[in-house]
């Protein structure tokens, strides 16, 4: 009865996201703006515009990166759902040394995400997303020797590649951007369609290593595909992507760790109110949704009825195409109010929004004693997380300066994964009512304060940048 109450739910959401598509694509067309208007240069991109620009360069551009970003996620998808599992079950490791193990990648990833910053910066972001591949490559080799030091550099080197991956990328695509003369809506549309495609890729993943451990019973062949991935990645940035930069410091081999660049990029932080409302999103946002992978497991068993096992997969797969959703409804939501008021300050509102409606989804769960108001909830959350990142993505694109765009999208890590080894380490999953409302709590306060701060600076920059007219 249970299995086929989810089964319905995500035949339904299947076919949501179906009629999602063509609604987004029919709104899309009908209030696209004319091509003179998309071939001219955009004020609130800031940086040069290469004459090659408009539909065509915005098209090239979302193949090159697109293609990329399905591969690399697809390689992330398929690490992430069996790290535990072979750590637990196949590695016999105790839930303590998992925890260890999971909160030495954390760690890994805040300590190491300033520097990447700056090293894909001052020594390149195509460059820096070649060594993303290979440093996951040696993460997947770690995973299949059952020895814990080897599996602790496994950790180090997952969390120097997570520090690349949500950094690093979407700063190559903002300047790559900047460099073709791309407009606001075209990039916008880009994160839009990685987020979705994402959604895609996760729930095909998820299907394909489920069977792929069935057949193989072993936890690390999924680890086998992902290296494979992260292989044919490297060869396609290499071969697709042009080089791009930062400020580029004549005192870098001298200076690896960059601490004088770190120090420029925290005094823009501290001089600026927006950039610290940025960093708090990040981590009020990003910090909730990675503590919900460790509780929305545990919250629902909880709300099931004695002896009922809950269809995981069918549930997780749900949670991908909500993820989806939430992208179309971002894209829909771009292209219909573009007319209406510029790109900053609708995107600024947005965000605003997402965080409201996340701590609204959370604050729901913990009220909900129902297993499907509990699944219900969730999927709102998930459908918020397809909206976060192509919103933030265009919100720290266009507001961070080029010059240390990596090394501040780096930097913003370092409270959120300090935020989630407390949290990991505080034992979250006995107390996860309280996490669930300190999480919705802080999305609430991001909420206000990105109204308050963002929206202001979003509106004053669009004072001092008036679009063009149509």
């Amino acid at each position: 009865m249970l299995d086929s109450f989810y089964e319905t739910q995500l035949a339904v959401m299947a076919g949501y996201a179906f009629v999602a598509i063509l609604l987004e694509r029919y709104i899309s067309k009908r209030h696209a703006p004319p091509t003179e208007s998309k071939d001219a240069p955009d004020p609130l991109l800031s940086g040069k515009t290469g004459a090659g620009g408009g539909q065509a360069a915005a098209r090239a551009l979302s193949r090159k990166y697109l293609i990329v970003y399905a591969v690399v996620m697809a390689a992330d998808w398929l690490q992430g759902p069996y790290v535990y599992s072979l750590y637990k079950d196949q590695y016999g490791y105790s839930e303590h040394m998992v925890a260890v193990l999971f909160v030495t990648g954390f760690l890994s990833a805040g300590l190491s995400a300033p520097t990447v910053g700056v090293w894909a910066d001052n020594y390149g972001r195509k460059r820096v997303c070649m060594g993303f591949c290979v440093s996951y490559i040696a993460t997947c080799f770690c995973t299949f020797v059952n020895w814990l030091p080897v599996n602790l550099l496994g950790r180090v080197c997952g969390g120097v590649s997570t520090a690349i991956l949500f950094s690093c990328f979407d700063s190559w695509l903002v300047s790559a951007a900047q460099a073709a003369g791309v407009s606001s809506p075209d990039l916008s549309a880009i994160f839009g369609s990685a987020t979705m495609i994402n959604g895609l890729v996760a729930a095909a993943v998820g299907v394909f290593s489920n069977g792929l451990v069935a057949r193989t019973h072993t936890f690390t062949s999924p680890f086998v595909v992902s290296a494979m991935c992260l292989g044919v990645a490297w060869i396609l940035i290499g071969a697709m992507w042009l080089e791009n930069y930062g400020t580029r410091s004549e005192t870098a081999t001298a200076d690896l760790l960059q601490i004088k660049r770190l120090g420029e990029a925290w005094a823009i932080v501290r001089g600026d109110p927006s950039m610290i409302v940025l960093g708090l999103v990040q981590t009020c946002f990003e910090g909730s949704m990675y503590l919900f992978v460790f509780l929305w497991v545990p919250s629902m068993q909880e709300a099931a009825a004695p002896g009922e096992n809950l269809p995981l997969g069918l549930i997780f797969s749900a949670f991908m195409v909500s993820m989806m959703l939430g992208s179309l409804l971002y894209k829909s939501l771009v292209t219909y109010c573009s007319a209406g008021e510029s790109t900053l300050v609708l995107h600024a509102k947005l965000s605003s929004f997402t965080l409201l409606t996340a701590a609204f989804a959370l604050a729901v769960n913990n009220l909900a004693h129902g297993v499907r108001s509990r699944f219900w909830a969730f999927c709102v959350f998930e459908a918020c997380v397809g909206m976060y990142y192509p919103v933030q993505g265009m919100l720290r694109g266009t507001m961070i300066q080029n010059d240390h765009r990596a090394t501040l999208s780096s930097l913003f890590r370092i409270p959120l994964n300090v935020f989630v080894v407390v949290a990991l380490m505080s034992g979250v999953s006995s107390a996860r009512h309280l996490v669930f409302a300190a999480c919705s709590l802080a999305l609430a306060f991001g909420s206000v304060m990105t109204s308050y701060v963002i929206v202001n600076k979003a509106t004053e920059l669009e004072r001092e940048n008036p679009a063009r007219p149509e």
